[in-house]
């Protein structure tokens, strides 16, 4: 594993707090070159500075290029961590449907767009995708961001599909709960299905190196998860009916 990342140019996006400071820290502790980036200046830097890596704050789309070039000219593994906790129902505004595809899914497509080329000219290449235990599930009451982590999850599974054979490695990680600023703004729903086995950023990084030194595709920091996607797919009337218990409850709860 550490041969793996020793030097390696990393990249992780939305990595000023949570989920993405923690791949920041460990990727740093293990020896690789990284690239902090958030749409938080401040935060990005903080964290940078912390641990020895660059700042490259921005939309997670469009600094690819940037930070490509800060490391050298050569990406290793890009992190595709930034991400939106978007609430509501179909009834959401079209604005909010729009953002949450574009940071939830296209910002992973587009720096995909831009890796690739480097990625199977040299025959290697890492993308990380922080996807969510609701793109294998759902989660009531975020219509936006089951959906759309649906497709971040469909994407990742593609890339591995498609590439794998030509050298590129992909992990999709599904954690539920994790405590961090994204879980507090889940509110009452969150409360509900996500806090009770809520888990640290540490312990996500974790399972991801892990992961890594195992090669596997899914990486399931809550490992009922395995359980729960069995049940949905070999059972899905059951699980549905299940599902929406959660969801009368967290009704009259209102």
């Amino acid at each position: 594993m550490v041969e793996a990342v020793q030097d390696a140019g990393v990249i992780v996006t939305g990595a000023g707090g949570g989920i993405g400071a923690a791949l920041a820290r460990r990727f740093a502790a293990a020896g690789a070159r990284v690239v902090v980036n958030d749409l938080d200046a401040v935060k990005a830097k903080t964290v940078a500075d912390e641990i020895g890596g660059i700042a490259v704050p921005g939309d997670a789309s469009a600094i690819v290029a940037e930070a490509r070039d800060v490391l050298g000219g050569t990406v290793d593994v890009y992190c595709a961590n930034a991400g939106l906790a978007s609430g509501g129902t179909e009834a959401a505004d079209e604005k909010v449907w729009a953002l949450a595809w574009d940071v939830n899914v296209m910002a992973h497509v587009r720096a995909a767009h831009e890796l690739l080329p480097a990625w199977l000219e040299r025959g290697s290449g890492r993308f990380v995708s922080t996807v969510s235990a609701a793109g294998l599930l759902t989660m009531i009451g975020a219509a936006p961001y089951a959906v759309t982590k649906h497709g971040a999850y469909a994407f990742a599974e593609w890339l591995s599909l498609t590439y794998r054979h030509r050298g590129l490695k992909v992990h999709a990680i599904c954690p539920q709960g994790v405590r961090t600023d994204m879980l507090a703004a889940t509110g009452s729903a969150g409360d509900l299905v996500l806090q009770p086995t809520a888990i640290e950023p540490e312990d996500v990084v974790d399972a991801l190196f892990a992961g890594i030194e195992e090669d596997r595709f899914l990486i399931l920091p809550h490992p009922e998860v395995a359980g729960y996607y069995q049940a949905r797919a070999t059972d899905p009337d059951r699980w549905l009916t299940n599902m929406n218990h959660i969801q009368q409850k967290w009704e009259s709860s209102q």
